[in-house]
């Protein structure tokens, strides 16, 4: 089968509102590629290696690629395309001296190529992704998430992928219960249970990454813990109160311990309120996918929700936040 591939060469910042923008419009994958030059620095401080060579992308830049079907109107996509990369500036982001260009490609070409560079990564001291065609040996007390993640966001390797890992490092003590919004390739609800949480519901909208969160949660032998449910944010926990609507099961129900979101900051913040809701009082939420142009915007929606900003983690110019539901709210929940 034949595939139309669009590449949009774009800044860096602007990948995760471009890839957003390639789903709308009908993309079955997305693939991303940064430029790797011998000045960028590479974090190295818990040991990681890089097999992805060096590239001649712009630095700065990143090559966003998305795949559609052949039948595609593909002239009407990439004029859409074009229309939303020169609105940008609107949401606060640059696209750059963009570029957009369109080829032809077999599935064999894209659907497995991106595998040579996805190797066993080490995101915390006690964290490590490993892809399952990857032979890896942990060493005592390491905790292993075992991951395909197909056509679906997260492997990891993205700043805001490892900076929620790290935090939710941090915030599962253990038995807690979990919403992950937009869960992608699973990784985020993985990592959680294999920390401590007893059961998590896991929610995306794009159904390929429902089917591929489904899969890597039984790679992991988890699916009795995890639930994975197809929903915009928020939205199937209201289902069950609608006539014919359907309720998700036992697994987890709301208020819960902890919610996290790993999404753009424009999504975060239309649905920080209902966060609210489905926490308990004293919950958590962490939510990361921010630039740090939208930092300011996203803490005041928080604030202005609620919560209390317990802390901020950063990395490169990604910043994740850890906010705190009021336990005073406890009394009147």
């Amino acid at each position: 089968m034949l595939w139309h591939e669009i590449t949009v060469l774009a800044t860096e910042p602007s990948q995760e509102m471009v890839s957003h923008y390639l789903y709308e419009f009908g993309a079955a994958g997305v693939s991303v590629e940064e430029s790797w030059t011998p000045d960028k620095p590479r974090d190295t401080s818990l040991g990681q290696w890089y097999d992805k060579p060096l590239n001649d992308i712009r630095p700065g830049y990143a090559e966003i690629k998305g795949y559609y079907a052949e039948g595609t109107d593909i002239e009407q996509v990439v004029s859409r395309l074009k229309a939303a990369l020169e609105e940008l500036p609107e949401f606060g982001y640059d696209a750059g001296e963009y570029a957009v260009s369109v080829a032809q490609v077999k599935d064999e070409d894209w659907a497995d190529a991106w595998k040579k560079y996805f190797k066993p990564l080490k995101v915390s001291e006690r964290l490590t992704i490993k892809p399952t065609w990857e032979a890896y040996e942990p060493g005592e007390d390491e905790v292993v998430i075992e991951l395909d993640p197909g056509m679906a966001f997260g492997t990891g390797t993205h700043p805001t992928t490892a900076l929620c890992l790290r935090t939710l490092e941090g915030a599962v003590r253990g038995g807690e219960t979990l919403i992950d919004v937009g869960t992608g390739s699973g990784i985020l609800a993985i990592g959680a249970v294999k920390l401590g949480a007893s059961r998590v519901l896991a929610l995306d909208l794009d159904p390929v990454a429902v089917s591929s969160a489904t899969e890597n949660i039984k790679l992991n032998a988890l699916q009795d813990v995890i639930e994975v449910r197809l929903s915009d944010l928020l939205g199937i926990l209201n289902e069950g109160d609608k006539p014919g609507g359907e309720a998700v099961t036992a697994t987890v129900k709301p208020p819960v311990d902890i919610v996290v979101a790993n999404i753009l900051a424009e999504i975060i913040l239309l649905f920080i309120s209902d966060v609210m809701k489905v926490l308990k009082p004293g919950g958590i939420y962490i939510a990361s996918g921010i630039y740090k142009n939208k930092e300011a915007d996203v803490e005041a929606g928080l604030l202005a929700a609620g919560f209390e900003i317990i802390d901020r983690v950063r990395q490169e110019d990604w910043v994740a936040f850890v906010a705190g539901k009021p336990k005073e709210d406890e009394e009147g929940a």
